[in-house]
Parts: structure tokens; sequence; C-alpha cells
């Protein structure tokens, strides 16, 4: 018997990342360490007790990288096989290097809606055959579109590895592209798009993102109603046929499973694909320009703050020491700002902030959520908290405490099938190498103090940075005043 229609949903997840979302899963390692700094050094919850001092961590370890082996096909194709772990399950991740950038001006979402069509039916198989042979294989089909790239894969028992990797071959390669789908995948989107307007966050973060970017791909961050309800099957079809190519795909498989049966089946599988286009090269040029915006939300009870700037993305040397300097001023539970204005003022309850990358590109934002009458007052702390960096180096027992964690949390983050296919799909999309992962321990305790203070004060440069509020203007404008650039 098929699966039934929520039972098909299960098989077939689809998940979309955009501007700010796909930038988290590169920069986890800053993010999760708000987890597990829960208890590290924070002067106690708004209002609460102050907590017990963590113990002592053990010396951080070098990351070791599995032994892993990565060919090409003569297509082009790169391929690379992980044997991980002892669980008999396999993970496989294509990654094709195309998504939103390769959008034009008037196709925004367009990459998304190609992705959700993917998985719809092949030139073989039908949607519900799909679901029925992943439910046997015991995992889950999944497609993820994102600014650079577009993944395709999920996680099955190690013996039906070759055959899940025939699927995805199938998917990516011979989607069928149904007419039947097209108008409900577009209601779905159109329902979607309405969720994330009537949200103040990602209203914020689209300002944010068209105030960097300007028309650039990456500061479309949503489309119009108009727009997605005007896409046709020729488009998508257009879309496809452009972009998914071998010269843009990495296969990623780790895990369990047999490495020659793999191997043949991928070659079979896709041998045959056509090369393609390379991959798009279009860096942005974003503004660094200090800018106010103030996006009127009336009557709300808080105000939602995004405030960043361009910095250096993966590629530069820089980048390991702003990693660091980003933990230490927002991007971690025990980080300054969050410190000061959720632990000892309660202006807010979840700041963060973080290093964002796209293909050579990257920027830094500290996001907040604050009480409507204290919206200046956050402000001040945090422009303050970044002043306080550039002025004075971090104390080495802070800076030791933020090192550590963060090792931790990428030791912690590289444990798992799909983490260790996460990291080596950063480090192949910013051609990083893997050094970057092996040495990664090492140069995040090689940061010092002082270069903590130069990052900050050579990157970090208040005088630079964008800043969009959504908030009630009667009573935020005032207080934004103090932070506007003056007409000249």
């Amino acid at each position: 018997m098929l699966p039934t229609r929520p039972s098909l949903r299960r098989a077939l997840r689809r998940t979309r990342r955009r501007v700010l979302r796909p930038a988290l899963a590169a920069a986890l390692p800053l993010v999760a360490a708000s987890t597990l700094a829960r208890s590290a050094g924070a002067q106690g919850a708004p209002g609460g007790t102050a907590r017990q001092a963590p113990p002592t961590p053990a010396a951080p370890k070098e990351f070791r990288l599995p032994a892993k082996r990565t060919f090409s096909l003569p297509n082009g194709m790169r391929v690379t096989l992980v044997p991980f772990g002892k669980v008999p399950k396999a993970t496989v991740s294509l990654a094709v290097r195309t998504g939103n950038i390769d959008e034009g001006a008037n196709e925004v979402w367009l990459a998304d809606l190609t992705g959700e069509l993917l998985t719809e039916g092949t030139a073989s198989r039908t949607a519900e055959q799909i679901a029925h042979e992943m439910a046997g294989m015991g995992g889950d089909l999944d497609v993820s579109v994102g600014p650079d790239q577009t993944t395709v894969g999920g996680s099955v028992l190690a013996e039906r590895t070759p055959d899940f990797v025939r699927l995805v071959a199938e998917v990516a390669r011979t989607p069928s592209f149904p007419t039947s789908e097209l108008e409900r995948i577009k209601g779905d989107l159109v329902r979607q798009l309405a969720i994330e307007k009537s949200q103040p966050r990602p209203v914020a973060e689209e300002k944010f993102a068209e105030t960097l970017y300007g028309d650039h791909p990456y500061g479309r961050l949503f489309p119009t109603e108009q727009m997605l309800q005007g896409y046709t099957l020729d488009q998508v079809r257009g879309f496809h046929r452009s972009n998914f190519g071998a010269a843009r795909a990495h296969l990623y498989v780790a895990g369990v499973f047999d490495q020659q049966a793999v191997e043949r089946t991928i070659r079979e599988a896709f041998g045959g694909w056509e090369r393609g286009r390379a991959p798009t090269v279009n860096p942005p040029k974003p503004k660094q320009q200090h800018s106010v915006t103030l996006l009127d939300r009336p009557d709300a009870v808080q105000s939602t703050l995004y405030l960043g700037l361009p910095v250096p993305d993966p590629s530069s040397r820089d980048y390991t020491a702003l990693s660091v300097t980003n933990s230490l001023l927002g991007g971690s539970f025990g980080s300054r700002i969050t410190t000061n204005i959720r632990e000892q003022k309660g202006y807010t309850y979840s700041p963060f902030s973080q290093v964002s990358a796209h293909y050579r590109d990257a920027y830094w934002v500290e996001i907040a959520d604050v009480t409507t009458n204290v919206t200046g007052a956050s402000l001040k702390e945090i422009f303050g908290e970044i002043d306080r960096l550039r002025d004075t180096a971090p104390p080495p027992p802070e800076l030791r405490g933020i090192q550590n964690n963060m090792v931790g949390v990428f030791t912690l983050q590289n444990s798992t099938r799909g983490g260790i296919i996460g990291q080596l799909q950063f480090v192949g999309l910013h051609g990083l190498g893997d050094d970057y992962l092996t040495g990664y321990a090492r140069r995040v305790l090689a940061v010092t103090p002082q270069e903590v203070q130069r990052i900050t004060r050579d990157y970090l440069r208040p005088d630079r940075m964008t800043l969009v509020v959504v908030g009630d203007k009667k009573q935020v404008e005032p207080q934004l005043v103090p932070f506007t650039p003056a007409v000249p």
C-alpha cells in the first residue's frame, strides 16, 4: 500500500534557507556556542540568581578529519566518500552550485520553486513511488535551496546506500516537474511569503539585505505575490536546465557503506550527466556606509534590531580571528553584548550576533528584539560594547573561555555524518582546503587579545554600519536620533 499524503510529506521533506539562514549553517560553531555556554561566566538571568561557575574544561583536542577519498568523474562532477562511525546508516548529499544567486530581478524564489518541484516526480517515478521507496530505505529525501547552493539528499540504512544514490541522481537529473503540482506548490509559497512578511524579523532582514546589497541577488530576499503566481513550468524547466549540471555538482557520502558498490553506482548513475555550465561567480559590492532605517510597526511592544556591515569572507586570513571576535562580542551566550543587554539590563531575551557567509562575501550582524521603550538604550549598550573592544583588548582568561567553547562546539558538530558533510560542503564552497578543518582548533586558540582588538578596530566600525529597526515609530523615532547620521 502506498503511503498516505502526510507520510509523503515526512518522506519528502523540503527545507528553504534564505539570506541569513544559510549563513547560520555556515557559522554553526558560533551560534551553537550559545547553547553550551549557558553556564559560562554570565552574571545571572534578569532578576535571577547568579550562576554557579562551571568546572574547568579539559584541554581542547585538535580535530581529526576522517579518512576520505575524493575523485572526479569525466564530466567534471566531484565525489567525496567518508567512511565514518559504526551505526549502519549513511548520509548522501549532492551539493549543486546554484540557488538564488542565479535568479534574475524578476525571478525571486524561482530557485526555491524549482527545489520544491524536484521531488514531485522524475522521468520514471511519481512522487508517491519516490516516497514509497524512501520509506523502504528507512530515511528522508531533503531538498534545500540557499543563496549559493542547492542540496539534495538524506540518510538511509547502510545496505540501501547504492539505491539512494541512484534516486538522488534521478531527482537531480531528470525531474518531471508535473503540471498538476505547480499551482499547489505556488500556493504553499504564497502562504509562506505572507507569514514571513507578517513577522518583524523577516521584514528587518529583508531591508537589511536590500540596504547592504542593493539589486544583487543577495539583496532580493522576498518576491511579490504577483511574481510568485506568475511563474510557469517553462521557467522552472529553464532554470533547471541552465543551472543543474555535473560541473557544478559535488556528491558526498558519509557513514557505513560498501565503498566499491557505492562508487560503482555513482559512476553509473551520474556518469551520463551533462557537464553544463561552470558555477556563477558574481560577488557583490556591499555598501559600507552608516545608515538608519526605521520601519513602522504601530503599537509594537518590541523593536527588532539588525545592525551590521560587510566583513572579510571565509577565504580571508582574518576570518578565524573575526569568528573569535564575534563569539566574544555577541555570538555566544556568555558574550559581552548578551551579558549586557540580556543578563544585566533585561532589555531582551535572545540577542545574538553572527558572521554570515556567501561565496566570496560575508557580513557581521547583531540581531535583537528589545522592549520598545529601551530601543535607544539597547543600541547605546551595543555600540558601547563595540567601542570598549575597540579601545581595550579583552583579558586573556575571558578570551580563553570563548576559544575553548568554540573548539568544543566544533568538535561536537563533527561527531555526526551530517556534521562532517556540512563542514566539507562549507570548505568546498569557499575553496578552503582540508587544513581549514584540521587546523581549526589550532587557529582559534592562537588568536590573541591584541588580534581581537585589531579585528574590531579594522572591521567592526560603527561609522560604516547599517541599522534597521522595525518598531512603533511614534515611540522609537525619537530614540534613534543619537544614532542617525547628520544630514550635510
